[in-house]
């Protein structure tokens, strides 16, 4: 998927757990089939996982993932990993990774459980939950999504240039060029930072989709408070979406703001990742879809 990617096998990855984690040496491994884009996985018995950068990492910068993820757990009122502890850059592996505990559940599906009011209702939960957490100070770090939109205008528009056998591209762009421009709704919060359906896990009954279990918790920290609002516009459909708006008790511009993050990730998925990882463009082209064509957001464009 990436220019430079490290690959591990499961030998490899058996020699380096045992050899950093000699409890777990005796433990089952069993890969873990993800369209995930960061790591490979590594499930270490039952209640463990083992995950290996692919374009690499420090041990700073998974220290300060691994305080997140423990912070993140303690906030949040759904499961969510724990660290477990940290490996060093090797001959085996020249990138440093991490051991954390395992969550049940199954990936959240922007198709079948899209109309999930619970669901919706729970995403709301989760998101009040977290922006009550204290931000002790901090301020976005720059990286990645969460900061000023207007920063992301050369990449979205090099997207829309690659996706033009894809999606609408007039229309994709002038509802860009709307949203863009849109002012924070008010001071950062604690987010999340990646709320996609792929670090959703679900559970239910009788097609009840209720949400269980949060991945990839290690960006926690200070960011637009709309930022995990992208949640709606990746999982849910129009009256799921309400749903969760009104839980948050989202304003048209925190809202609207919600959707442009949601607009400059799914971009981002819906070209680059067309060939390398299908499920992760479906999810931009889906998102794409729900924005294109919810009524409040047709009328900007």
């Amino acid at each position: 998927m990436h220019e430079g990617e490290l690959t591990l096998d499961d030998a490899a990855a058996g020699q380096l757990i045992a050899r950093r984690f000699p409890e777990l040496g005796e433990l089952p491994l069993r890969r873990v089939d993800t369209a995930g884009t960061v790591n490979t996985i590594v499930r270490v018995g039952d209640e463990l996982v083992a995950r290996f950068p692919l374009l690499g990492a420090s041990e700073a910068e998974l220290t300060g993932e691994a305080a997140a993820m423990d912070e993140f757990s303690s906030m949040s009122p759904f499961a969510a990993p724990r660290s477990f502890g940290i490996a060093p850059p090797s001959d085996g592996y020249p990138s440093a990774w991490s051991v954390q505990t395992w969550v049940e559940g199954e990936l959240a599906d922007p198709e079948r459980d899209a109309a999930s009011e619970l669901l919706a209702a729970d995403l709301a939960s989760l998101i009040t939950a977290l922006r009550a957490a204290d931000v002790r100070g901090r301020v976005f770090d720059g990286h990645g999504r969460g900061g000023d939109l207007l920063d992301h205008e050369e990449w979205v528009a090099h997207c829309l240039e690659q996706s033009g056998h894809l999606i609408d591209e007039p229309r994709a762009t002038a509802l860009w060029a709307r949203l863009r421009m849109l002012p924070p709704s008010g001071a950062d919060v604690m987010s999340h930072r990646d709320l996609t359906p792929f670090n959703l896990l679900v559970g239910g009954q009788d097609g009840a989709a209720r949400l269980c279990g949060v991945l990839d918790t290690g960006g926690f920290g200070p960011a637009d408070r709309a930022l995990d609002l992208v949640a709606a516009w990746h999982l849910l459909d129009a009256p799921a979406r309400q749903v969760l708006r009104d839980d948050v008790g989202a304003g048209e511009v925190e809202w609207r703001r919600g959707a442009a993050w949601a607009f400059q990730q799914a971009m981002g998925l819906v070209w680059y990742y067309e060939q390398s990882n299908p499920p992760m463009s479906a999810l931009g082209l889906s998102t794409m879809r729900r924005l294109l064509t919810d009524e409040e957001l047709s009328a900007l464009a």
